[in-house]
Parts: C-alpha cells; structure tokens; sequence
C-alpha cells in the first residue's frame, strides 16, 4: 500500500498539480487516502497527461509523474519535490507493480489475507479476539454460524487466551483456505501415497486435453513442486499441485493464444478489428468530457480504429468534440500527439483514424499538416511498394502504420490550390445525415433532443469539399457511400468501406445476410451505435460479427455485456486488436464449422454432516457426456461484496453460462445460489449446450448476487472465444464490470468439447 507519507528517507511526499480544474491542492492532500498498488495499471513520468499538460506548467517536468488506474478510476497527477524523489516514487512503484504481476496465485491469496487480517484488527495489537474473527469473516464475504466459527476459533487458540496470533492466526486461515475441491482431484491420481509421480502426472495431463510425456511431467514437478526432496526425485505433492492448477499453466485461456499466433498476412478485410465509437468521450455523449486519455485509455485496451470528430476551432485550430452537443472539446492536435504516443504499445499493428470532417477547406489542410507534421514516418500517405494499390495489404505489412479513413478527391487531381466538390450530400454517406433522419422517425425522441438541436456547432460553409492535402493522406480506407450490395459484390472495391448504423446493417442482415457476409470477404465494413442513445450505450456486436462486419464500433466508455463481449472476441492473438476470422467467413462458401457439444455439470460430493447455521461448500462440475464423474469441480472463491458500504453484507451467489454466437448456438443457463457464502461456494447441477457454429462463439461466465436487484451489478464475469478456452480443470479470473482485475477472485472449473 502506499500513502501520504515518505515512499523512503530521501524521497519526499509528492504532491498534486491540479485537481483537474487547474486549481492548486494542498501538498500531500491526494495521498491521505490510502491506495493500493494493485489498483495502479501504470505509471508515467513527466507530463504525460492531460491534466499535467495543461495545468502542471508550473512544475518541472522531471518532478513530475502520473499514476494511471484500472478500470474508470481518473488519473493522480503529482509532483514531488525534487527530481530525485519523482525518480524515487516511480522506481518504487514500478518495482511494487512488478513484484504483484510475478506473484502467484497462492502468493495473490496470501497477500489478500494478509491485508484482510489488518484491517480487521481493530486495536493493532497483533491478535485477534473472537469478535474481531467474525468482523474478518464478514469481510471475506463468508457467513458462519457462531457456534462452528467459535468451535473453530477454539481449535486454533492453543494458548488458550482468547486471542489468536501467530502461528495460531496462520492456522486458522490455512483452514479457512483450504480447497477440498482440488484436495480431492489429488487424491483421485496421487492415490494412498498421497503423492504424485511423474507418470500419474502425466496421466492428468493427457486427461486434461493436453499431449504430455513424460518429460514434460518432470519438468512441471520441478517448475512447481515446492518440497525439494520431492523434486529430486520426480514427486509432487498437493501444495506443488496446487501451485500448478493456480498458475497461468491452469488458466482457462490457452496460454498460446496471449501471444500472436494468427496468420496476419492475410488482407485486413479478413480480420475483425478492435474499434471505437467516439473515442474521445468518456462519458455520455450529451454533456460528458471530451479526453486524450480517452484515446490512450482505448489504445491501451488494443483498440486499433478510433473516431475523430472534427470541427471548426474557433482560432484556426480544429477542434474534436460531439457536435450540436454540450460535451467539452479538445485541439485535434493533441488528440494526434497522443495517438503517437500510445499507438504501439499495446499492438505493433496499424491504427486507423475514422475522421467524422466537418471542418473547412483551410482547417482540413491544417490537420493534414498536423497529422503529417506529428506522426512522422508513422502516417501512411502512399501505396505499398510492391503492393496492389487496388487490393488491401495485411496487417503484418502494415506494422506500425496510422492509416486515415476519410474522403478522397477523384484522380486524378495534381494542382494543390485546386479543390473539388463531394458528390451530392444527399448520396453522401454521412453518419451524422443518417441520424439525423433517424431523429424524424423517433418523434419522442426528437423532443428531448429539441434543446441540444439549438446549439449550432460552427462549421464551415465548405465543409461539404475535401481539400487535397487531407485526401492525399486517405490511401487504403476511402470512405464512401453504399453503393448497395448488388452493385458492390459485380464492382468490388476493397479500398472503399463504407459505415452502417446498427439499425441499417441489422436490416442489411435480415434481408441479404449471405450477401453481406460475400460484401465483407473483399472490402471494409463499419458499424456504429445510432445517434439517438443520449446515455452513449451500445448495440450487441456478436450479430454483426457473424455477418463478417470487420469494424464494429462501440462507445468503449460505457460499460456492460456489450463491451465484455468485445473484450472477450479480441483477448487472443496477444491482444494486439486484429482476429482473423473464421474460414466461412473469408471465402464463402468455403469449410463449414464444426458442430459441438458442451456440457457443463454441476454437481457437489456428499458433505460431511455441518454444524447447524453454517453453509457447507459446495461444487460446479463439467463433464463432456452428462456422465457423473467424481470430484470434477467447479468452485469459486474470494468473491467480491457488491455492497461494500454495508459491512454485515454477504453476497448469495450463483453461476451463469452464458454463449454468445450464430441465433441457434446463443443460450444462457444458471446454478442456483448459495446463501451468505461469497468465500468458498460450490454448486450442484448440470450444465449443457450444443453449437452448430463454435469457432464464432464466445462463452460469458458471470458470478452474480441473487439478491441483486439489477443484471448490470453482477459480482464479476470474464468472457472468451471458445476456440481458446481449454479443456480440463481450469481456473478464471474474474473481472469487473469496467473490466479491472478482482483477483483473487477465481471460479475452478472442469471442461470438456465433443465435436460431432
């Protein structure tokens, strides 16, 4: 933890530029609050955000230093004393950040315990009372009937004072962290001996899924086994194996797939491709913020096409902001600056700028020059050598390349000076054209928007034209209107695309879905959200992804089951932002996908009698063939309060499955819910789902709390492809609804596919 106090003897307390209105703070005032640094996703040196670019001036930038946090969370922008105590905290922090990423999951859990056991001792006195126990428990989310928690809490005091420390506290959370579950799984391969050898290993391994020998069973046994004695001679036992199901070698995501391990010499029309919709916003898109660090934020999340839109500044400097609104606005200047900077390094692969142009001929030119001036060498203003200029390059050939979609001019065109008009705006693809008709059908709509309609956003009279400075940098993404699918598929054009609201593509979809899906083989296709959402929410993308639409574009500021889903479609291939899709949708009618089996079963081994009140565990079990098996578990442990302002709050939760893909695979199932245990619940039941097309399906686990009175607060959920989901007894990680870490929250689970 940090806070408000001396990071070591030369570094001094930092302090706080601005409290983002550029006003000063007091020293010292935004640390008082204690932070953890599990929070932290980063941190920057310098004047590296915007609160520190506009307001920090009067602070050397070698004083200062940003902490960027997960999840929605606003930036800490703070300045220290002196350059060597920026030096100090950054060092400090970055080595604190390190230390938690290379922590296992055993090392996660004792570090959580730990702080748990701090904040429950009340008098600092290093022991815990009774009372102090059962404050503890209600913490970690666990209900106990007073009379077995007593029972236990006796069992571990053997002093006898009513106190429990040392050792005796170690002893009580060891059994509070005890895990039958996998204790069981041991037992059924270690046999009587308790201990695993190198072939029973093995033998789990090929149970698992996996093509193990015996080499790579000794080899586990020394990566994880913690007894050297056992080490040495090729044993494992249940600590190592636990060590081993907890680490990333037990994830439920095929470890391969973090990496880039897709073909991406293919064209980019066969791939889909991370996009946002009004990237700069970070909140509604009435009255929200406009942000760089919305587009940092993005970029950092693997997004690879973000939206600019751009408008008249009012001192000849264009201007993004959401037009005919009250949201704040931004120099698009900085917005480049930042997309510079952040453009790679999450994803080596090329960035697309989506320009929504409203300025004139003269502030065009100006973000031509900006653009050209600020990303350098990055900005592609020509062809490939070597390449086609009429057929898309790949990704791979695009590595660390911005590409600008917008509109380009006819060739030939060769005098600067010279300009040349649109075609008529009423044949214009144009987003803001479509919602405005959208607007006219939508009459209750309409009048809510009456008063923002008044705001006229000052837009130049020949915003209709493109200067040819701007369309000189547009090559590969021209932005044009839909020629309709017909015309399209005898005239194909892969470096024209055009964009679709979510109302005309679903439409697209219903009427000439396999058409669409043969559009999107050859050429570029980009959704957006309609213009009437005044809360900037967002459509589900799944259905225009299995329409092979490429740029599926969504407001990445809004939480919900939307934005997991796109988190979920782009978690492999290392995240870089590019998944090549599926054979059927690249060349149809090409190879048809292979139908699955899933069956996720539910069940729990006969508990020993409980003490009366106490909520006994119990299990979640998958099996591929509905068959009982024993002790193949699904548990979750560590859940996190969804009401963390009532401290006698206890969650009551339960599991949903949910499969998201083609209409006839998209099912959802549940367990029932445990009542006051969010510490250690398992469950009963069977699970069971048939997909015609799996390579398009993603699988949602969502743990939520059934007295929750609302499906968006949810306990935590993680989402993923399930061509990278592993069979086996695997662990999940769970997320929050923003998408941030809610280690050590885990599910353990057991799968397996049939294909038929």
């Amino acid at each position: 933890m940090i806070c408000g106090r001396k990071a070591r003897p030369a570094a001094e307390q930092p302090r706080s530029p601005s409290d983002g209105s550029g006003g000063p703070r007091r020293p010292g005032r935004a640390l008082k609050k204690m932070v953890s640094v599990m929070h932290i996703e980063g941190v920057r040196e310098g004047h590296q955000s915007e609160g520190l670019r506009k307001y920090g001036a009067a602070f050397p930038e070698q004083h200062c230093f940003t902490l960027v946090f997960k999840g929605k969370r606003k930036n800490l922008d703070l300045a220290a004393r002196g350059e060597e105590d920026a030096r100090h905290w950054v060092q400090g922090l970055t080595k604190l950040m390190a230390r938690l990423q290379a922590m296992s999951q055993p090392e996660k859990l004792d570090h959580w315990i730990h702080g748990v056991l701090q904040r429950a001792d009340r008098n600092k006195d290093n022991k815990m009372s009774f009372r102090e126990v059962k404050s503890m428990l209600r913490m970690i989310n666990i209900y106990m009937d007073d009379v077995y928690a007593y029972k236990l809490f006796k069992e571990c005091d053997h002093s006898g004072n009513e106190r429990l420390e040392g050792r005796e506290l170690e002893e009580f959370c060891r059994r509070l962290l005890r895990r039958p579950e996998l204790e069981e799984l041991f037992g059924r391969y270690s046999g009587e001996d308790c201990v695993l050898s190198a072939e029973e290993l093995r033998d789990f391994l090929r149970d698992q899924g996996e093509d193990a020998s015996l080499r790579q069973a000794r080899a586990i046994i020394r990566t994880y086994e913690l007894n050297e004695k056992a080490r040495q001679q090729d044993l494992m036992m249940l600590d190592g194996f636990m060590m081993y199901l907890l680490s990333a070698a037990g994830d439920i995501l095929n470890q391969e797939h973090t990496k880039v391990h897709q073909d991406m010499s293919q064209p980019l029309c066969h791939y889909f491709i991370s996009s946002s919709h009004n990237t700069y916003l970070t909140h509604n898109q009435i009255g929200g913020t406009s942000s760089t660090e919305a587009y940092v934020r993005a970029l950092m999340a693997g997004c690879r096409c973000v939206e600019l839109d751009c408008w008249e500044g009012s001192d000849g400097e264009p201007i993004v902001y959401h037009g005919h609104t009250l949201t704040s606005k931004i120099l698009f200047s900085d917005v480049i600056e930042s997309i510079r900077d952040y453009a790679f390094k999450q994803s080596p692969y090329p960035v697309i700028l989506s320009l929504e142009n409203h300025c004139g001929l003269e502030q065009q030119a100006t973000m031509a020059r900006h653009m050209k001036a600020i990303l350098g060498d990055m900005l592609l203003t020509q062809p490939l050598e070597g390449q086609d200029p009429h057929d898309l390059p790949s990704p791979e050939q695009l590595k660390g390349k911005v590409l600008v979609k917008g509109k380009k001019l006819p060739e030939p065109w060769h005098e600067p000076q010279r300009v040349t008009s649109l075609l008529d705006p009423e044949e214009e693809e144009e987003e803001e054209e479509e919602e405005e008709e959208e607007k006219l059908q939508d009459r209750s709509s309409q009048q809510s928007l009456q008063s923002l309609q008044e705001i006229k956003p000052l837009q130049a009279k020949d915003a209709s034209q493109v200067a040819p400075e701007l369309s000189a940098v547009v090559v590969y993404c021209q932005a044009v209107p839909f020629p309709g699918l017909a015309h399209a598929l005898r005239h194909p054009r892969p470096c024209e695309m055009s964009s679709f609201s979510e109302r005309k593509a679903r439409k697209l979809i219903k009427e000439a879905g396999s058409a669409l899906v043969q559009y999107n083989t050859r050429q570029l296709s980009r959704i957006y959200p309609l213009g009437l959402k005044m809360n900037s929410s967002n459509y589900n993308p799944q259905e225009m992804w299995n329409a092979g639409c490429q740029l599926v574009a969504l407001n990445f500021q809004t939480p919900g089951y939307e934005m997991d889903l796109n988190a979920g479609r782009f978690l492999g291939n290392g995240r870089c932002g590019y998944v090549l899709k599926p054979p059927c949708l690249r060349s149809p009618p090409g190879e048809r996908p292979r139908h699955l089996v899933l069956h996720i079963r539910v069940r729990a081994p006969r508990p020993p009698s409980p003490t009366p009140g106490w909520v006994p565990p119990a299990s979640l079990l998958g099996d591929t063939h509905g068959v009982p098996m024993p002790g193949q578990v699904i548990s979750a442990q560590q859940l996190p309060k969804l009401k963390r302002e009532k401290g006698s709050s206890i969650v009551d939760p339960f599991v949903r499955v949910e499969i998201h893909g083609v209409p006839a695979d998209c099912s959802k199932q549940q367990t029932h819910h445990k009542l006051n245990n969010g510490f250690n619940p398992r469950w009963e039941e069977t699970l069971s789902f048939q997909l015609l097309a799996p390579e398009l399906a993603l699988v949602r686990f969502v743990v939520e709390d059934y007295d929750s009175t609302s499906c968006n607060d949810f306990v935590g959920q993680f989402t993923l492809p399930l061509a990278s989901m592993r069979e086996g007894y695997r662990h999940i990680h769970l997320l929050s609804k923003d998408g941030a870490s809610l280690s050590p929250a885990t599910l353990f689970v057991h799968v397996q596919c049939k294909s038929l």
